[in-house]
């Protein structure tokens, strides 16, 4: 048994697929399979039952996964101790983030944290928040930016999590089409928003659940011109006029074919969390620390999105 098969087991229980587990692990379908049935021999036991497309755990499967997920993370617990010893000139960062960040904050985040530790190699996970904290709490990462949630309160006992700042969202529409919301005063109430068609994203993006729950709080059935998209393809279908959508204040900068109104009372806030129970690796201390002074610089008075995001606390 080694950490090779350990992974790929892992990934295939995490996918329920060995196809796509092959895809995310860079491997051919064909090489998984055999680390897979070679495990399985060595352990003398099936860990899936395979049926046409899909697998699913056995009872011996279940038992083996999370003691599998702590192995992988001592590996990389191990890992991350002897780059240490090299002074932060090679070592590995495991970053997660909602799919709204990695659009906007992240990306700010990744090109000051390269430019200065070029040699860390930089590892993300795009996940909603909710999938983010598992993954914190099994050691698969060393760091997320989630937004605060019912499960991030729920998970607080083993998570140290610090908020860094406060987002309004805004409402985008077709920069070149007209305005849907000419008539409003500056922000577009949740009444307002629910009469005009919306492009809605999945049911699991936490963005999605803040305003279902708003329209639900105020007795309102949203007209829907297309849901289920993800983050790029509805921000797309905004600028071609298909309906109107609710994005945070970053993800709307610097999109000129965008017209963006703010959302009256809607807001969130985005925190980074890490096991409280694991002392951060000098890499993880130092994107910390960098995520710090970006955010310092989005909030900074006079700094473009300064109306729409602010310092949290």
């Amino acid at each position: 048994m080694n950490l090779e098969q350990l992974r790929g087991f892992s990934e295939v229980a995490a996918t329920g697929h060995f196809t796509r587990a092959a895809e995310r692990l860079h491997l051919a379908q064909p090489s998984l399979s055999r680390q897979v049935a070679t495990l399985e021999r060595e352990l003398g036991v099936d860990l899936f039952h395979r049926t046409r497309g899909n697998v699913a755990l056995t009872a011996a499967g279940e038992r083996l996964l999370p003691i599998a997920r702590r192995m992988l993370a001592d590996a990389e617990s191990a890992r991350s101790e002897m780059a240490e010893l090299v002074g932060m000139r090679r070592g590995r960062i495991r970053l997660g983030a909602t799919p709204t960040l990695c659009t906007s904050l992240v990306a700010e985040v990744l090109a000051e944290y390269r430019a200065r530790f070029p040699g860390i190699d930089i590892e993300v996970m795009e996940r909603g928040s909710r999938a983010l904290i598992p993954a914190l709490m099994e050691g698969a990462l060393d760091l997320a930016l989630i937004v605060t949630s019912v499960a991030a309160r729920q998970a607080r006992a083993v998570l140290e999590q610090e908020p860094i700042l406060s987002e309004r969202l805004v409402v985008v529409s077709s920069a070149a089409g007209e305005d849907p919301f000419a008539s409003s005063h500056g922000t577009v109430s949740i009444r307002e928003l629910a009469a005009v068609p919306q492009v809605m994203f999945p049911e699991n993006y936490d963005l999605r659940a803040a305003t279902d729950a708003a329209f639900a709080e105020a007795g309102l059935s949203p007209l829907i011109a297309v849901e289920g998209v993800e983050m790029d393809a509805g921000l797309s279908f905004a600028e071609r006029g298909i309906g109107v959508a609710v994005v945070p204040a970053m993800v709307a900068a610097d999109r000129p074919q965008l017209r963006s109104r703010p959302l009256a009372g809607l807001t969130r806030t985005v925190s980074f969390a890490r096991r409280s129970d694991m002392a951060p690796t000098h890499a993880a201390a130092a994107m910390q620390g960098v995520i710090r002074e970006v955010s310092d610089r989005l909030t900074a008075p006079g700094a473009a999105l300064s109306r729409l995001v602010t310092r949290a606390g």
